[in-house]
């Protein structure tokens, strides 16, 4: 009988979504970003840009004449994500280099190399993550979830932030999503260590890259060097992948789920809007200042989650 019903469900859903496929294309779609802003003599490092919406705003940052360095782990899938972007825009300048956000190795590495390389950095977007994935550790114990989403990119803006501040005006946005609303900061276990669910080990590390994004943009304030976060809405891409439940939750409503580009419009829109240039520490949801959930404004856990960031990673960042 339940059986039945869920077909029923599932058919009469389907129907629906057929029947007014333009008005749900057009509805799910969201904001977009409407800035013409040039990005001529920029430089932008955009991490896990080889896929999904990290692919997306690579190209369109760079059809503003930006200097786009795409930071993967695959560098194979890098370079081919790059050469469609010149493919499609053959005046695109993009480079491709590794970065292992799993492994702090990887990023020092990768930090070392872009200061002795890159002049200058306008704008950093921290885009890469995993979701939903099996219980793994990083190569320094960490848990994936918090070590990659949070920490790795705690570790690689601690390491570059000292050339987005001699680039001025620069700009930082943090991709979280609106899964931190229902994370909370287990510093009793944030490595998931006493029990596991990988559903609320990624929205923990999701509310971590939000408090991550309101402390750092409070402590550059006056510096020049703008700090926001954003949610990308929710995108039909490959980051469900180590779910299969998610996996078929996606193909069946595909229909109601952001393309890539589309989830990439905040991010973009965060990164060129004209009318941000001085706006810091805030949320962005469709191109627009989004809710914050009440764990997410809690200046005293983004403080503490800082200093536990840095004890974890064994850095000074005052």
């Amino acid at each position: 009988m339940m059986l039945l019903i869920l077909i029923a469900s599932i058919a009469a859903v389907t129907f629906l979504a057929i029947l007014f496929a333009p008005q749900i294309r057009n509805y799910a779609a969201g904001g977009v970003c409407h800035s013409a802003a040039a990005l001529d003599g920029k430089t932008v490092l955009i991490t896990g840009a080889n896929t999904g919406i990290g692919k997306e705003t690579a190209l369109d940052l760079a059809t503003r004449g930006a200097r786009v360095i795409m930071a993967c782990r695959d560098v194979n899938k890098g370079e081919q994500a790059a050469a469609s972007i010149r493919n499609a825009h053959p005046e695109a300048r993009v480079e491709v280099r590794e970065l292992d956000l799993a492994d702090t190795c990887s990023i020092r590495a990768f930090a070392q190399k872009f200061l002795r390389e890159v002049n200058h950095l306008h704008i950093l977007i921290n885009n890469a993550g995993v979701m939903m994935c099996p219980y793994t550790k990083t190569v320094d114990g960490f848990e994936l979830h918090i070590g990659v989403n949070h920490l790795g990119h705690f570790l690689l803006t601690f390491l570059l932030i000292g050339q987005l501040k001699r680039s001025t005006p620069a700009r930082i946005v943090v991709v979280s999503s609106l899964a931190h609303n229902f994370g909370w900061i287990r510093f009793h276990d944030i490595h998931s260590q006493g029990s596991y669910n990988s559903g609320l080990a990624y929205c923990q590390s999701k509310l971590a890259n939000v408090l991550f994004a309101r402390e750092l943009a409070r402590r550059l304030k006056g510096t020049g060097v703008t700090v926001n976060s954003v949610h990308p809405g929710t995108v039909n891409s490959d980051l469900t992948r180590h779910s299969t439940l998610m996996m078929i939750f996606f193909t069946i409503f595909s229909m109601f789920l952001k393309t890539p580009r589309e989830g990439a419009q905040t991010s973009i829109h965060c990164a060129v809007a004209e009318e941000l240039h001085s706006i810091s520490g805030k949320h962005f949801s469709e191109c627009s200042p989004a809710f914050v959930a009440p764990q997410g404004r809690s200046e005293e856990t983004a403080r503490r989650l800082w200093d536990a960031s840095c004890e974890l990673l064994g850095i000074e960042w005052d």
